[in-house]
């Protein structure tokens, strides 16, 4: 199962993303694997690609949501929920590497998937999960 993040998300899903060929490319790769998907990515994937400082053309909150249905529901999918083991890891994980508000999405993120055992994420982005414990990020690259 791979974990995915909401960086990968935004990469796929918005084709004038810079990364949009490469998310495509290690998606085909990773097929047939199961997907793990946590809520808040794709809370923080509404807020993402609703923003006009970010992006020319924006989705608009009703494609977001929709494009989110979509990963939700598919068959290749597996939901996954914070639990208390999670929210112990997140703490921990919090207060061992004395991290800041800026890394408080990421953290959690990481806990949620690798208490569900996924070590392996599909991102953007080494920093945001090289850090924890058995946590592998699948980088996006152009």
């Amino acid at each position: 199962m791979i974990g995915i993040d909401t960086s990968f998300l935004v990469a796929f899903e918005v084709s004038s993303h810079p990364l949009n060929s490469a998310a495509w490319e290690l998606a085909r790769r990773c097929a047939p694997e199961t997907l793990a998907l946590a809520p808040q990515v794709l809370s923080e994937f509404i807020h993402v690609t609703t923003d006009r400082r970010r992006f020319e053309h924006p989705l608009t909150v009703r494609r977001a949501t929709e494009r989110c249905l979509k990963w939700w529901n598919a068959a290749e999918t597996r939901r996954l929920f914070p639990t208390g083991a999670s929210v112990d890891l997140f703490s921990r994980w919090m207060q061992e590497f004395s991290l800041g508000r800026k890394r408080i999405r990421d953290a959690m993120l990481a806990a949620v998937y690798k208490s569900s055992g996924v070590s392996l994420i599909l991102s953007s982005d080494t920093r945001d999960f090289a850090q924890f414990p058995g946590m592998h990020p699948l980088l996006l690259h152009q």
